[in-house]
């Protein structure tokens, strides 16, 4: 139903626009009841599917990417259609707009995204105010929140540090375990942040802060798919070096290779089905040159079973789902979670 007739009446209309009608559209079924629905359609509840992570239960292994639900607005309800997490952000400290408008591009031929959005966030402050919602609820109901953190566009790189320790204090008790963004390729110069030192300096003051913790909260590390073997090599390292908790493998791309839409020369990070095999071949990469030495979270271009199961395989412990729940539609969740149950 969803691909037949929901998803070419959404792909008629402005990817942005779409975007939030569809939270509205969401919002206003839960309102009314449907949210019991949802879950019966979509919702697999089966201890098999529990993964243990960094002291964390998740309730099963497929999760929301960041970008989908930025401001925390829709978390509860997205987590009716079968999610086990959702990651929220790219969070900010202050709010801002993003990129200049049209920022969002579907490649419909290659089942692909292209967005500059540029961080585009009512800022941290809006966000732990809806997140504290989600402490509030029994825990039964809780959702299990990444938050994912960056910096403003404005900040200079030399004091990009300053924010990501204004995201990660405002949300510590708000969220289950942090990521840190630095590999959108949405904001100028905010790649630059994983050359080996300045992405040392960077994480290990997020850990020093976050061990004065009566109990510390895991933190990740997004990378970009584009790394080199070398510079891949060095996040081995730096994960090792500052102990972070994992690494959630891949942000988007910036290559073009193999795209025959139109809109592939639209700037910004490409996701969807062409960065399926680079992302999972750096979840392979990570996984093998490491010795399984630290959680990997497995995400871009998951379109169907065969290539979440192929993240797990490569060594992935969770995945994540954004093009690829836009294309497919919420029942993609449930068949990865029914092929992980077959797997058992």
């Amino acid at each position: 139903m969803y691909k037949n007739i929901i998803r070419p009446i959404f792909f008629s209309f402005d990817p942005e626009k779409i975007h939030h009608f569809t939270f509205s559209l969401i919002r206003f079924f839960n309102k009314i009841g449907f949210g019991a629905v949802f879950r019966s359609i979509y919702k697999i509840e089966n201890p098999k599917l529990e993964r243990e992570l960094f002291g964390l239960k998740f309730p099963n292994p497929v999760g929301l990417a960041a970008g989908f639900d930025k401001d925390a607005k829709l978390y509860k309800e997205l987590s009716n259609l079968g999610f086990g997490f959702i990651e929220i952000g790219t969070v900010t400290p202050k709010p801002q707009p993003g990129n200049d408008k049209p920022r969002l591009f579907r490649l419909k031929e290659d089942a692909a995204i292209i967005n500059r959005m540029g961080f585009n966030n009512g800022g941290v402050v809006e966000a732990v105010e809806r997140l504290k919602l989600n402490n509030n609820l029994e825990q039964r109901k809780r959702v299990l929140i990444g938050g994912n953190i960056g910096k403003n566009k404005i900040t200079p790189n030399e004091e990009a540090v300053n924010d990501y320790l204004i995201c990660f204090e405002a949300l510590f008790d708000y969220v289950d375990y942090f990521v840190v963004n630095v590999s959108s390729p949405n904001t100028p110069n905010l790649r630059a942040l994983q050359e080996k030192k300045p992405l040392t300096d960077l994480l290990q003051t997020l850990q020093d802060k976050n061990n004065l913790k009566e109990k510390r909260k895991p933190i990740l590390l997004k990378i970009a798919p584009d790394l080199t073997d070398e510079q891949l090599l060095d996040i081995i390292e730096i994960v090792a070096d500052t102990k972070i908790d994992g690494v959630i493998a891949t942000n988007t791309t910036i290559s073009r290779e193999g795209i025959t839409s139109e809109n592939k020369k639209e700037m910004g990070g490409l996701s969807g089905k062409p960065l399926s095999k680079r992302a999972t071949d750096v979840i392979r990469f990570l996984s093998e040159k490491s010795n399984k030495s630290f959680p990997i979270i497995g995400v871009g271009g998951i379109h169907t079973t065969e290539d979440a199961l192929e993240k797990l395989a490569a060594g992935a412990s969770l995945v994540q789902l954004y093009t690829g729940f836009i294309y497919e539609g919420p029942g993609l969740i449930t068949q990865i979670n029914k092929a992980v149950l077959k797997q058992k």
